[in-house]
């Protein structure tokens, strides 16, 4: 599952689980030209039209729908208008918007997976630049509210941490120290906190090696663990809402597939959204619609990864891509209307 790039960062396990993706997108997925609408590889409609035709905002995710490699690609918000923003021998993914809609972070694995960079581009694809140079494998790009700061996870010595840097490449600066941190997921709306997911149980109520979901403030300084299972509580974009009142994230609590949950920004009060009574489905990586009132995510519910929305009761759930093979995973959304070529 490409969702353990972040937990792993290994450049032997990295390699191993995403090489079996690009596989079968290079069997499956048709080739597209930079800044061209994307087609779906299968007959029918490329997006629904259903209850996400009222949604607003563009969304940002990867997908694998070229000959081989992962690309950065957006959208409407009800699905419409797809259009690759890269297009290269590179691999693409995981890429968020900033609060703007300017900008696009994004993480860059060469074409021979020597090392991860975090990248910036423009929202229509152009200007990209290297944001990170400390070789190895850095993830992430979680920007912060003012759009000033990015914060990543690395593995520069050994230890998986998280590390905060000025949007123009200044300053970076290291959190953590052997924290096991999987991956950096989402700064808190009022700018106070970091979230991210860990095996390392702080509370030894659970077993190591189960993934947890922690926030601490931006210092680094008191690490509080959100979630306590045997299981895993995850999600690249585990995160706030909007308001700051609830936190979305994806758990096997209710099986052995990924599910959608919230719960209060305090860790209580959780309940399920996707997935109820068992669909053996894994349902990941939610990341909230600007308005808080819907998540978008991506599941392999139709044979494949494609990009869902929902309502936050789970009672309308609406699949925006419809790619056989095509991988389209982790979106990100914000509000606005940006223009794009």
């Amino acid at each position: 599952m490409r969702k353990n790039l972040y937990t792993r960062l290994s450049p032997g396990i990295i390699v191993t689980r995403l090489i079996p993706s690009l596989a079968l997108a290079t069997l499956l997925a048709s080739c597209q030209g930079v800044d061209r609408p994307l087609t779906p590889s299968a007959d029918g409609a490329q997006f629904s039209n259903a209850s996400a035709s009222g949604l607003h905002g563009k969304i940002v995710f990867h997908t694998a729908r070229r000959a081989g490699e992962f690309d950065v690609a957006v959208m409407n918000a009800d699905g419409s208008d797809q259009t690759l923003l890269t297009a290269d021998d590179n691999n693409d993914i995981d890429p968020v918007w900033s609060p703007n809609g300017q900008k696009i972070a994004f993480n860059r694995f060469p074409a021979d997976f020597s090392g991860c960079e975090v990248y910036l581009m423009n929202a229509d694809g152009t200007g990209i630049t290297q944001l990170t140079h400390g070789g190895g494998y850095a993830f992430g790009g979680i920007w912060s509210p003012n759009g000033k700061q990015i914060a990543f996870a690395a593995n520069r010595d050994g230890s998986n941490d998280i590390y905060v840097i000025n949007a123009d490449g200044s300053g970076e600066k290291r959190l953590t120290y052997g924290a096991f941190v999987g991956g950096v997921t989402a700064w808190s709306p009022n700018g106070k906190q970091l979230a991210f997911n860990s095996r390392n149980d702080l509370t030894g109520s659970g077993s190591y090696g189960d993934e947890e979901i922690f926030v601490m403030d931006v210092d680094g300084t008191n690490i509080i663990q959100l979630t306590d299972n045997y299981v895993d509580d995850e999600g690249d974009r585990a995160s706030w809402s909007p308001n700051g009142k609830l936190f979305a994230f994806s758990s096997r609590r209710d099986g052995w597939d990924l599910d959608i949950f919230v719960m209060n920004a305090d860790g209580t009060d959780v309940r399920q959204i996707t997935g109820v009574g068992g669909d053996w489905a894994d349902d990941d990586d939610p990341t909230w619609s600007p308005d808080g009132k819907h998540l978008a995510f991506q599941s392999t519910r139709d044979g494949d990864e494609e990009v869902y929305t929902s309502t936050l009761d789970g009672s309308e759930v609406t699949q925006l891509t419809f790619n056989f093979g095509a991988f389209d995973a982790v979106p990100s959304w914000v509000s606005g209307v940006i223009h794009l070529p």
